[in-house]
C-alpha cells in the first residue's frame, strides 16, 4: 500500500472534505506523465503520486471535478488536431456557428462526465460530480443561463451546472435547485455572496422537495475565489491609501480569514451549501519555506477543495512527511483581522453584509474575472467559427 500523499492526508483531516480536480479530467493523464518525468528520482513523490490515482473509485482521493470555459478550452487546445477533425465532422450539420459552439462545449463536459461516472455510479450520486458552466457572456440573463444550465444537465446526470455570483446568477441557481438540479455559484468574491447563494439554494430545494421532484446527486455548492480576490488591483490600491503595503502574508491571510468567515457562517446558520475553495495560489514563503496556505490553513472542515494541477503537485511536494492539522476553524490573528478590515475592499469582503446583491456584479472580482471567463468562450467560438465556415464552403 502507497505511504499516505499530503492530499489524501488533507482529505482525511474531516470526514467531510472532499478533494476536486480543477481542470477537465481530459488532461489528468498528462498531468500525472509530467508528474512522473519531474520526479524520476523522488521514490516517495511517485509513490505519492500511485496514491492520489484518478478517477477510477471511491478508493481513491478525487471526489469531483471543476471546469470552466478557460478549463475547456486547454483541453481542446492540448489535443487540438483530434479536436478540430471532430468540429470539421459536426460542423456539416450544424445550423450555426453558434450551435456548433455549444455541441463542441457539451462535448468535453460529455467525456468528462463519462470518466466521473463511476464515482457517481458507486456513491449513489453522492460525488462524482464534474462542473459545466454557463456562457459567462450572459451573466446578466436569469433565463438564458438557466436554459442554458438545463441543457448541459442533460449531457449527464453528474453535470453540476456552474451559475454566477450575481444577483440574476443567484436567482438562476434558485430555479435550478428547484428542478433538482445540482449547482456551483462561480464568481463569488465575498461573505454576502455566499450566504445568498445558500439561501438561494435551500429555497430552491425545498420547493423541489415540495414537488416529489427526484433528488438524486442534488447538492449545492459555492466557490470562494480565494487568489483571484487577493489579486484583484483595488485591494492593493485601497490599501495604500489607508498607509498599508500589502505583504504575501496578508494577502493570504485575506483569503484564509474570508473563507474561515464563510466556513462558520454557512455551520452556524446550518446551511445545507458547502463552500468550495478555489483559485488557489503558492506562498507565502516563510523561513526559506513554501507554504501553501489556501489549503494548509482551511484544513480539516466539511468543504470542497479543487486544486489546480500545478498547485496539486507542489503540495504533494512541499507538504511530503509535514504534519498536517485541522485550521479552518482557527482564528485569525488578531492584529492581522484588525489591519485588514482597515481596507474597504477586504470590509467588502469579509462582513456578512458587506455587499447587497445589486452590487453582486460590480464587485472588482466579478468584474475581472467574468471578463476572463467570456474571452475564452469567445476565443473558442471564434475558432468553432472558423472551422464551420471552412467546412461549409
Amino acid at each position: 500500500m502507497p505511504t499516505p500523499s499530503a492530499i489524501r492526508r488533507l482529505a482525511e483531516l474531516h470526514p467531510d472534505t472532499e478533494i476536486w480536480w480543477d481542470s477537465s479530467p481530459l488532461i489528468l493523464g498528462a498531468w500525472r506523465d509530467e508528474c512522473q518525468r519531474a520526479w524520476s528520482g523522488r521514490p516517495d513523490l511517485l509513490e505519492a503520486l500511485e496514491d492520489l490515482g484518478g478517477f477510477q473509485s471511491l478508493a481513491r482521493v478525487f471526489r469531483g471535478c471543476t471546469t470552466n470555459p478557460p478549463l475547456a478550452l486547454q483541453a481542446i487546445q492540448q489535443d487540438a488536431e483530434a479536436w478540430d477533425g471532430w468540429i470539421a465532422a459536426q460542423a456539416p450539420g450544424t445550423a450555426s456557428p453558434e450551435e456548433l459552439l455549444w455541441s463542441t462545449y457539451e462535448e468535453v463536459l460529455r467525456r468528462g462526465a463519462r470518466i466521473l461516472a463511476p464515482i457517481w455510479d458507486e456513491s449513489g450520486g453522492r460525488y462524482g460530480h464534474i462542473c459545466g458552466q454557463v456562457d459567462p457572456r450572459s451573466l446578466a440573463d436569469v433565463d438564458a443561463m438557466v436554459a442554458q444550465g438545463q441543457r448541459l444537465h442533460a449531457v449527464h446526470p453528474n453535470v453540476m451546472i456552474k451559475m454566477p455570483g450575481t444577483r440574476e446568477g443567484i436567482e438562476g441557481i434558485r430555479v435550478l435547485s428547484s428542478l433538482g438540479i445540482s449547482t456551483n455559484a462561480t464568481l463569488c468574491f465575498s461573505v454576502a455572496q455566499i450566504l445568498a447563494v445558500a439561501e438561494a439554494a435551500r429555497d430552491g430545494f425545498a420547493e423541489a422537495r415540495a414537488k416529489g421532484v427526484n433528488m438524486t446527486g442534488a447538492r449545492s455548492v459555492a466557490t470562494m475565489m480565494l487568489g483571484r480576490m487577493e489579486d484583484a488591483p483595488p485591494f492593493a490600491e485601497q490599501a495604500r491609501q489607508q498607509g498599508i503595503e500589502l505583504s504575501e502574508v496578508d494577502r493570504r491571510w485575506a483569503g484564509v480569514a474570508v473563507a474561515r468567515q464563510t466556513y462558520r457562517l454557512l455551520k452556524e446558520r446550518g446551511l445545507e451549501t458547502m463552500l468550495l475553495l478555489a483559485s488557489m495560489r503558492m506562498g507565502p514563503t516563510i523561513d526559506g519555506e513554501t507554504e501553501i496556505w489556501h489549503l494548509a490553513q482551511v484544513a480539516g472542515g466539511r468543504t470542497v477543495m479543487t486544486i489546480f494541477p500545478n498547485i496539486l503537485a507542489a503540495f504533494i511536494e512541499s507538504y511530503a512527511g509535514r504534519p498536517l492539522e485541522p485550521t479552518i476553524e482557527q482564528p485569525v490573528p488578531a492584529d492581522v483581522l484588525e489591519r485588514l478590515l482597515r481596507v474597504p475592499y477586504f470590509r467588502q469582503a469579509y462582513e456578512p453584509e458587506g455587499v447587497s446583491p445589486e452590487g453582486f456584479g460590480d464587485l472588482p472580482g466579478v468584474r475581472i474575472t467574468g471578463a476572463s471567463f467570456a474571452e475564452s468562450m469567445q476565443t473558442l467560438a471564434d475558432h468553432v467559427g472558423e472551422i464551420w465556415a471552412s467546412a461549409r464552403r
